[in-house]
């Protein structure tokens, strides 16, 4: 099952690219995984359901590169890329909404599924915390796509963020208490998703039966 749903992922692109990652995912010693990691990379950044999942294919080649011969070339060479993507982030901001909220998704995903020794990976703890913290700053408050990512990946990693640097946590959520609090123009969808998020953290990165209905049935309507 959970090959089939790797196959899924890569139906978008053409089929040599998929001949690629498929060999990636299996036996990652017999292609350029440069390229892979470049391939998985700018896919992410223009395609956002597949940036949402991206994090997974990278493990399992992550994975099968270890378990063939001990290697991190893969591992190497998708950080390497995503720390040029992380230097022009605000670029990349600036010329597509779109593909930044991709790269932060897909930085966050990366983070949520790549684990050395069972913990989040040190290297992408602060560029991850930087992105979110941009995504905090008025400008982005007063856009909803980018409240939406901001919740989103909260919901997903907050929790594992806050274990590794609470006081950049803290930081985070003043900023986006204040932004609840004092921001002008928020919209109502804007100021609802801040406040599940302030309650969700506030609950222990849960939510109450109770807030889960309000807020749920809320944003359904």
């Amino acid at each position: 099952m959970e090959n089939s749903k790797e196959d899924y992922k890569i139906q978008s692109f053409d089929l040599e690219t998929q001949k690629l990652l498929k060999t990636a995912l299996k036996e990652p010693s017999t292609v350029d995984l440069e390229k892979v990691s470049n391939v998985i990379v700018d896919q992410s950044l223009k395609d956002q359901v597949f940036s949402k999942e991206a994090g997974r294919i990278c493990y399992t080649i992550v994975q099968a590169e270890a378990k063939h011969n001990n290697g991190n070339v893969f591992r190497r060479n998708l950080l390497n890329r995503l720390q040029l993507e992380f230097v022009a982030r605000e670029d990349t901001r600036l010329r597509s909404l779109q593909e930044w909220v991709c790269f932060v998704t897909f930085i966050c995903n990366v983070f949520d599924y790549l684990k050395v020794n069972n913990m989040p990976m040190v290297a992408l703890v602060h560029p991850v915390f930087d992105c979110l913290l941009r995504l905090a700053q008025p400008d982005s408050l007063n856009n909803e796509e980018e409240v939406d990512c901001l919740v989103l990946q909260l919901h997903r990693i907050g929790d594992q963020l806050e274990k590794m640097d609470g006081q950049k946590m803290d930081e985070l959520f003043y900023l986006l208490r204040d932004g609840f609090l004092l921001q002008e123009g928020l919209s109502s969808m804007a100021r609802l998703l801040l406040l599940e998020i302030l309650e969700f953290r506030a609950g222990g990165w849960m939510l109450s039966d109770t807030a889960q209905k309000y807020y749920y049935s809320e944003v359904t309507d």
